[in-house]
C-alpha cells in the first residue's frame, strides 16, 4: 500500500454549516470542514476545498450542524449517576452524613462503580461530553468503564482520612492511587489525579504526603474548597485560620491544583489564585441544589483565574449536562454582577471546552479544535423548530438548544454518538443495570 493510498483510507472530512474551534477566539466559520486522519485534526478547511484537496475521502455532511470542540466536565462523581435523585431538597453537610456517606458504606463496591461509571458515560456522551474528571472511590475500575465508551477520561481515587470500603486510612487511600496510576500510564485516553476530598477531611500529614507525591508524579490535584460557609467557620475554629490560607501554607496552592466550588472566595483569595495559578472547577447547578451559594466566576475571570465547568455528580445535580450547566453559569454571572454582557457565549464555551482541558494540563491535545490536536468534537443539530430562526450559532448552544440536539460525537475520531444513537455502549443493558440498583438504594 502507498502511503496516498493509506492516507486515503484512514482519513474523514466532516462538513458542517458551522464551525466553532474556540481557538481563536469569537470565531465562527461557515460552510467549512474538518479532516480527520489517524484520529487527529489534519486540516481546518472550506468545504470545496476540502473536497478538492481530499476528492477520495469519506464524508459526513451535517449541513444543519455546528461543530465545537467535545465538553470537558471539569468535576463529577460519575459512578454516583447510581444515586441520582436521592435525598434531594437536603442541605450539604446532612445530605453526606445522614444519606450519601451511609449509603455507600452499604453499597460501595467494584460493580456499584463500573455499572454507575458506565450509566454516566452514556448520558454524557449523549449531552455532548467526551471528557470527564472525575473523583471517587474504585477509579481503576471507573478506569476500564471510561474506556468501554470511548471517552477521554481523568480520574482520581478519593482520599480521606476515616475508612471506607475502599481504604482503612489515607496511606491507603493514597497507595490505591498510586497503583492506579502506574497501571493505566500507557492508555493515551485516561489522565490520573491526585484527589483529597476536602479540606475538612485531610490531616495537614497526609497533604504534606499529596503535596510531595504529586510533585514527583507531576499530576493534578483536585479538591473541594470553600464549598460552603459553614466549612470556613469550621476551619477558623479549628485552626485559627480560612481553608484557602491553610492550603497556601501547607503550598498546595500550584498550577496543579483544580480547586472545586469556590463558592466562599473573597477578593484576596480571587488575587492569591491568579497568582498562584490555581485552576477552578464551577459547578453552578449543584451549588445552588444545596444552597452552597453562588461563585464569584466573573471576578475570578477577570482577575486572571483559569475557570472550566463541572456538573458534580447526580445525586446533588440530578444531570450531567454541560450545555445547561454553562448556561446557568452565564445567567447567574449576569444577574449578580448587573451586567448583561458578562461570560458571553464565546467565553462560556470556552469554559467547557478549553479552560477546562487546560485545567487538566490536556490542553495540548483537547480543548479547541486545531490541526494537530486529537479529534475530541461533537456536532449540535439545529435544525429543530426550537432553535429557529439563528443569528448566532454560539449563542444557541446554551441559549436555544439542549443536550437532545446534540448528534455526533467523536473521541480522537472515533465515532461514539451517531445521530443519536450510542456506538460502543448498549442502552438497554444500562437501564436493566440502573433498576437493580434503584432496588438496592431503596434500602440503604
Amino acid at each position: 500500500m502507498t502511503l496516498t493510498d493509506f492516507q486515503t483510507r484512514t482519513t474523514q472530512i466532516i462538513s458542517a454549516r458551522w464551525i466553532i474551534p474556540v481557538e481563536p477566539r469569537d470565531i465562527v466559520l461557515e460552510h467549512h470542514s474538518i479532516v480527520m486522519t489517524n484520529g487527529r485534526i489534519a486540516a481546518i478547511l472550506l468545504t470545496a476545498d476540502a473536497h478538492q484537496r481530499y476528492p477520495d475521502a469519506p464524508e459526513t455532511k451535517l449541513a444543519h450542524h455546528v461543530l465545537i470542540p467535545g465538553m470537558i466536565n471539569l468535576h463529577t462523581h460519575a459512578a454516583m449517576t447510581m444515586m441520582r435523585g436521592l435525598a434531594d431538597d437536603t442541605p450539604l453537610m446532612a445530605w453526606l452524613q445522614d444519606h450519601i456517606w451511609p449509603a455507600e458504606t452499604k453499597h460501595l463496591s467494584e460493580q456499584y462503580v463500573f455499572d454507575g461509571t458506565e450509566l454516566a458515560t452514556a448520558e454524557m456522551i449523549r449531552s455532548g461530553t467526551t471528557c470527564f474528571a472525575d473523583m471517587y472511590f474504585y477509579h481503576d475500575v471507573a478506569a476500564r468503564a471510561a474506556l468501554k465508551s470511548g471517552m477521554r477520561a481523568a480520574l482520581g481515587g478519593a482520599i480521606l482520612e476515616f475508612p471506607t470500603p475502599y481504604a482503612a486510612d489515607a496511606e491507603g487511600y493514597l497507595a490505591r492511587g498510586i497503583a492506579t496510576r502506574e497501571a493505566f500510564l500507557a492508555e493515551p485516553r485516561l489522565k490520573l489525579m491526585l484527589a483529597p476530598h476536602a479540606p475538612y477531611t485531610v490531616s495537614d500529614k497526609t497533604f504534606q504526603r499529596i503535596m510531595t507525591i504529586g510533585s514527583e508524579m507531576d499530576v493534578p490535584v483536585m479538591m473541594h474548597i470553600h464549598e460552603t460557609a459553614t466549612e470556613i467557620t469550621d476551619s477558623e475554629k479549628q485552626y485559627g485560620m480560612r481553608p484557602i490560607e491553610r492550603l497556601n501554607q501547607l503550598g498546595l496552592l500550584n498550577p496543579s491544583l483544580i480547586a472545586v466550588h469556590c463558592v466562599h472566595l473573597n477578593h484576596a483569595e480571587i488575587e492569591l489564585f491568579a497568582r498562584t495559578g490555581v485552576h477552578v472547577a464551577h459547578c453552578p447547578v449543584s451549588n445552588l441544589k444545596l444552597a452552597s451559594g453562588i461563585a464569584p466566576v466573573k471576578a475570578m475571570l477577570d482577575a486572571g483565574v483559569n475557570v472550566g465547568v463541572g456538573t458534580d455528580g447526580t445525586a446533588s445535580n440530578n444531570r450531567l449536562d454541560m450545555l445547561t450547566e454553562t448556561r446557568l453559569a452565564s445567567l447567574l454571572q449576569k444577574g449578580i454582577s448587573g451586567d448583561a454582557s458578562a461570560l458571553p457565549a464565546h467565553q462560556a464555551l470556552a469554559m467547557a471546552t478549553l479552560n477546562a482541558a487546560k485545567a487538566l494540563g490536556w490542553d495540548d491535545e483537547i480543548g479547541s479544535l486545531v490541526p494537530g490536536k486529537a479529534a475530541d468534537m461533537i456536532a449540535v443539530d439545529l435544525s429543530s423548530i426550537e432553535t429557529q430562526p439563528c443569528y448566532d450559532p454560539a449563542s444557541h448552544l446554551f441559549h436555544a438548544a439542549g443536550r437532545e440536539h446534540v448528534s455526533h460525537s467523536w473521541v480522537a475520531g472515533e465515532l461514539l454518538l451517531d445521530n443519536r444513537v450510542l456506538t460502543q455502549l448498549d442502552m438497554s443493558e444500562l437501564k436493566t443495570k440502573a433498576a437493580r440498583w434503584q432496588e438496592r438504594f431503596r434500602k440503604y
